[in-house]
């Protein structure tokens, strides 16, 4: 068994110092933004063995926030990593020519000064692609260059003052993989019209994850593309967010529904105007979040139920995921453990007229598949417990191993 730890790096951003042009007024602001920041060297010794590391910590103190001189501005921070300590070329998974490329962007962006976390596996893998290894020249010990760079961003993802912090350098281990297609990204629903409505990380009886578009394409290296759910909001307010345990990647309500922002602390719950059922919509990759009325039907079930051959096709009962005040359930969980070679369908209880089976789809979790109205039945080739969640609307079945 493989030993998983987090290894804790200390970055420590230092004041930062505005300047502004003397003939700026009160009538006609401007940006006044920080020339550099520091960065200190790590607090970590030794090598960083990426194949046992979960993931790395990184924190750094916030620095005194960009300003308009009427409000803060909020800054965004992107992580960049070379194996060179060179960053003259960024490397583009979905480049066609990446030569000279020596160092790569981490997907993730964060506003805030609080811990966060870098997954390991990421870094291995963009490694990999960016470097051509195979099983016998991938290293035994690489140093990585690392820089933050911290910008403005306005409503259209345009970046303004854009600086960088010094390079400090880590020690890694490296290890070889086969490259797969990352999963692709999904983010989870959380608020009063989701689940119990408790605005908790317990998934997902509060938090709720979205599924993937049947046909939809994802990047290869990042998972993004466009993710969706169909359900019943009844105006109590929910947000969408990227990570269970974090709120550094959200999406909230701007001043009135329709009007979204993405990565804003200070945005509203989005809450639609009147109760009933919407279609929501983000696309990871454009940062476009829609939301709907869905138009098709969307019959109101008293209960669902997973049979197989391993309770001998009777029913097993799932459970509501959404249970809040109100709440017209479209959205069933049950947790379960299987054997290898287990066949199971999702059914309407006590009933076969409504029943979803297929073919799954693997991911890095457990499996999914877009249920089919008398589909195949579902084959369980892992053993072990797993958690289901089904929508009874859309027919989309997650499997998640726990």
């Amino acid at each position: 068994m493989k030993t998983i730890f987090k290894s804790t790096l200390i970055l420590a951003m230092g004041a930062l110092v505005f300047a502004s042009c003397e003939d700026d007024n009160d009538s006609n602001p401007t940006i006044a933004q920080p020339t550099a920041f520091v960065l200190n060297e790590p607090a970590i010794t030794g090598n960083i063995d990426l194949e046992k590391t979960s993931t790395i910590v990184l924190t750094w103190s916030q620095p005194t926030p960009y300003n308009d001189f009427n409000a803060p501005v909020v800054p965004t921070y992107w992580v960049e990593i070379s194996p060179t300590g060179q960053f003259t070329k960024a490397f583009d998974a979905n480049a066609e020519d990446n030569n000279g490329a020596d160092y790569f962007q981490l997907d993730e962006t964060f506003n805030s000064g609080k811990s966060v976390e870098i997954n390991a596996l990421s870094i291995n893998r963009t490694l990999i692609q960016m470097l051509g290894w195979t099983e016998t020249t991938t290293p035994a010990i690489l140093p990585l260059s690392i820089r933050v760079k911290s910008a403005v961003r306005d409503a259209s993802f345009n970046e303004y003052g854009t600086i960088y912090s010094n390079v400090v350098k880590l020690s890694t281990v490296p290890y070889y993989m086969e490259l797969k297609p990352a999963d692709p990204e999904i983010w989870y629903l959380i608020g009063g019209d989701i689940g119990d409505g408790a605005w908790t990380s317990d998934m997902p009886t509060s938090s709720l994850p979205m599924q993937t578009v049947e046909g939809a394409e994802y990047d290869s290296k990042t998972g993004q593309g466009e993710i969706t759910w169909t359900g019943y909001l009844a105006g109590n307010g929910f947000k969408l967010k990227k990570t269970l345990d974090s709120w550094d990647a959200q999406w909230g309500q701007g001043d009135a529904f329709g009007s979204y922002l993405e990565n804003d602390g200070g945005s509203g719950n989005i809450t639609v105007p009147a109760a009933g059922i919407y279609t929501v919509t983000l696309n990871t990759a454009t940062h476009q979040l829609d939301i709907k009325e869905y138009s098709g039907s969307a019959p109101v079930f008293n209960g669902m139920a997973i049979s197989g051959s391993f309770n001998d096709w009777s029913d097993t009962d799932m459970a509501p995921v959404h249970t809040y005040a109100g709440a017209e359930n479209h959205d069933w969980y049950i947790t379960y453990s299987f054997a290898a070679g287990d066949e199971v369908k999702v059914k309407q209880a006590g009933s076969w007229d409504f029943n979803k089976g297929g073919t799954f789809i693997d991911y890095s979790q457990g499996m999914y598949v877009y249920g089919e109205s008398n589909g195949a039945n579902l084959v369980v080739n892992e053993s072990g417990t797993y958690t289901i969640v089904f929508n009874d609307i859309t027919g989309f079945i997650r499997f998640i191993k726990q």
